[in-house]
This record gives C-alpha cells, sequence and structure tokens, in this order.
C-alpha cells in the first residue's frame, strides 16, 4: 500500500511565495516561477491568494521581450501593521510599524511602571487607539504586538518573572490582557533583548555575533549569536548587572540582595551617589550626564572607572562569546567617550588578542529608541513567518467571504 504524503493547503504554498518576497524586491511571475522551481499555473494560483490578501501588489511592468509587459510583484508593506511598545521605569512608548518596518508614527508619555500592569497596559492601549486614529487605521489592520519589559520574562508566555522593579506584574498574562483589546499574537521580552534585537536589525544586520550592553538605572545584555537572540533556559542570559566584580566594592549592597554586584557599583544611581558623597549636587543619573557635559573632573573620572568595572565583566563575555561587536546603549551612553574608554581599556587589556583583534565596541546611535526598533523587529518575524502568513490569509479570505 502506498504511504500518504500530506499535500500543503493553499495557504501554505502561497506562505512560501511570500516567503520570496519579503525582501522587498519586485520580481514577475516568471522570475517567481523560476526561483520557487515551480509551474507558472501553481505561481499564478499562489499569487492570487497573496493578492487578495493584499499582502502583495503590483508595482508596475518590466521590460517585454516581445508581446504584453509581464507584471511585477511586490510586498504590500502597508497591507498591515505591527504595534512596538518599550516601557520603562518612568515611560511608555508606543510605535505603528509596517510590514518593511517603516515605523508609521510614535509616541512616549510619562509612566510610572510601578502603577501596576493594568494601568500601565491600559495607557498602552489608549495611546495605541490614538495612533491608530492618526494614520486612519482600524484595531483589524494590525497583525501583532511587541512588548519591551524592564524586567525578566518567560518569553514562551509572556509573563513577568519576578521583576525587581515591577512590583504587581509577576506572572501577569500581559498577552492575554492586551488581548481582549488586539486579538493578535502578543510577544513580550525583556527590553534589553529587545534592545539588542533593535540595534542588530537597524545597525548590525551582517554581524553574526553582537552584544548589546545596557547601563542605566540597572545593567543588563542582550546577546546575538549567529544572528539569532540569545535568551537561555529560563529566559534570564545576559543579566549582567548581578555578577560580582572583584576587587570593586564588595561591600556594597545590591538590590538582590548580594554584595558587589556590578550594578551597584556602576549603573547610573551607584555614579550618582558616590558623585553626591564627594559633595557634588548629584542626584540622578540624569545629573551625572550633565555633570560630565559640564567638564566636572569628578564626575568624569567616576564615570570612567564605572566603564573600568563594567569592562572586567565584559572582557570575560568578549572570551567567552566572542562578539565581534559590543554596542552600548542606555541613559548612560551619553557620556559619551568616557564611559566607553574606560570599557575599552579593560576588554583590551584583559581578553585574548585573537576575541578583540577585529573587536568593536562603539555606542548606540538609536538614542532610546533601540527598544521601540526591536520590539517591532521581535513581532514582525514572528507575524511575517509561514504560519503566521497562512493565518493572514485565512482571515483576509473570511473577511471577503
Amino acid at each position: 500500500m502506498d504511504s500518504f504524503v500530506p499535500q500543503s493547503s493553499p495557504a501554505t504554498a502561497a506562505s512560501e511565495v511570500f516567503q520570496l518576497m519579503r525582501d522587498g524586491q519586485a520580481r514577475t511571475k516568471a522570475e517567481i516561477a523560476e526561483l520557487t522551481s515551480s509551474a507558472r499555473s501553481t505561481v499564478s494560483a499562489r499569487l492570487d491568494l497573496l493578492l487578495s490578501a493584499g499582502l502583495l501588489v503590483p508595482v508596475g511592468e518590466a521590460a517585454s521581450t516581445g508581446g504584453r509587459p509581464p507584471v511585477r510583484f511586490a510586498l504590500n508593506a502597508a497591507s498591515y501593521a505591527v504595534l512596538a511598545v518599550d516601557l520603562g521605569a518612568s515611560h511608555a512608548a508606543v510605535a505603528i510599524v509596517d510590514l518593511a518596518g517603516e515605523v508609521l508614527g510614535e509616541v512616549s508619555v510619562p509612566s510610572d511602571i510601578t502603577e501596576g500592569p493594568k494601568a500601565v497596559l491600559d495607557r498602552v492601549t489608549g495611546l495605541a487607539r490614538q495612533l491608530l486614529a492618526d494614520q486612519g487605521l482600524t484595531a483589524e489592520a494590525i497583525a501583532g504586538i511587541g512588548v519591551g519589559v524592564p524586567g525578566p520574562v518567560e518569553h514562551s508566555t509572556g509573563r513577568p518573572a519576578n521583576p525587581p522593579i515591577m512590583p504587581g506584574w509577576h506572572d501577569f498574562d500581559i498577552p492575554a490582557y492586551l488581548g481582549e483589546t488586539f486579538s493578535v499574537p502578543v510577544l513580550v521580552d525583556n527590553d534589553v533583548n529587545v534592545m539588542a534585537l533593535g540595534e542588530h536589525t537597524t545597525r548590525w544586520p551582517e554581524t553574526d555575533d553582537l552584544l548589546y550592553v545596557k547601563v542605566a538605572t540597572g545593567i543588563g545584555s542582550g546577546i546575538i549569536s549567529n544572528r539569532r537572540l540569545v535568551r537561555g533556559a529560563l529566559g534570564t542570559a545576559g543579566d549582567l548587572g548581578h555578577v560580582q566584580v572583584s576587587g570593586r566594592g564588595e561591600a556594597v549592597a545590591c538590590r538582590c540582595g548580594n554584595l558587589g554586584c556590578l550594578e551597584a557599583v556602576a549603573a547610573g544611581p551607584a555614579i550618582a551617589t558616590q558623585l553626591g558623597a564627594s559633595g557634588l549636587p548629584v542626584e540622578t543619573p540624569q545629573d551625572v550626564v550633565v555633570a560630565v557635559e559640564r567638564g566636572e573632573v569628578e564626575a568624569v573620572r567616576a564615570v570612567r572607572e564605572a566603564g573600568r568595572a563594567i569592562g572586567s565583566v565584559l572582557a570575560t563575555c568578549v572570551s567567552l562569546l566572542n562578539p565581534s561587536v559590543v554596542v552600548v546603549g542606555g541613559s548612560m551612553s551619553a557620556t559619551g567617550e568616557y564611559l566607553l574608554a574606560g570599557i575599552r581599556e579593560v576588554v583590551y587589556q584583559r581578553s585574548l588578542p585573537l576575541a578583540t583583534h577585529q573587536l568593536r565596541i562603539v555606542s548606540s546611535p538609536l538614542h532610546g529608541r533601540e527598544a521601540l526598533v526591536g520590539a517591532a523587529a521581535m513581532v514582525l518575524e514572528d507575524v511575517l513567518s509561514p504560519r503566521s502568513v497562512d493565518a493572514l490569509i485565512e482571515r483576509r479570505t473570511r473577511a471577503t467571504a
């Protein structure tokens, strides 16, 4: 008896063609048939599905080789959009992004993460609705939502896991709550992970291995290895802030309960505390940045010393992970070359020459937009996957029927 070979559904077959067209290049039916090794009649049927779903659009005609000029097709970036959400300790930012990754509109407002999940997410929902109205879009135009939060997250469920600066958020079902307003996939991750995705997508798409380091109220990192984000077994990969810094303030208490953590020694609040104790009128990390910009010698020294502490941990990371780029972001990166100089000094001194031979240590130019860009990249990768494209085709097919 012959074995049964399952056949692809029309939607699945169409999504395979769509994956080819995600690069944005316009192609004719013949070019698609050649690249997919499919018959033109087969390609025609698949194109019809993608055109009816609005995922592809005709964009003119190619040069004729005799007879009627062939039509060229391309990704219709305006067919759907995604929402990108960046939640910080004191802000909430929302952006609408099309399928090509272009930001259509964005807004950021003050928002205290300690207000709790319902208050903060209701604010996000209100901002999203306003952005949609501004763009003349409805909720049905949204294909997915990506959210970055300032704490550990179980990525598979989208639930925060004992986040230290997010009281009331532990195990809260963010996807389900947002899903009450938007019936679409909702992906949630730690803010540093989405920042790493944003940096990689925007500036370093051809780089295989990248380490993004956020230096702000806390210190953390996002790891890109072989062009993929590394989350670890439980989503805590890259938590540099709670690595003990040998020889640098072992008696300094950290909010995690341990002593001598990198965050307790070199994060923005730690630098501000050190400078305040020395007599400078510095209370917040932003005050530190201002003092450095004014050229205050003590502030410059403190920032460079913080860079050295960070570099002592990063030297181990560089030897272990061998990235080709280390990107430093977060609010303290506004101190510029002083922080970078301290980091570079120790990393290049302590890491093996082979690991640092082509290593670049740079600051992020995205000025705080990394998380929005990364949240969009995270959800776009999901909603444009073959499985999700199948669902979008079925959704549009049902709506048309």
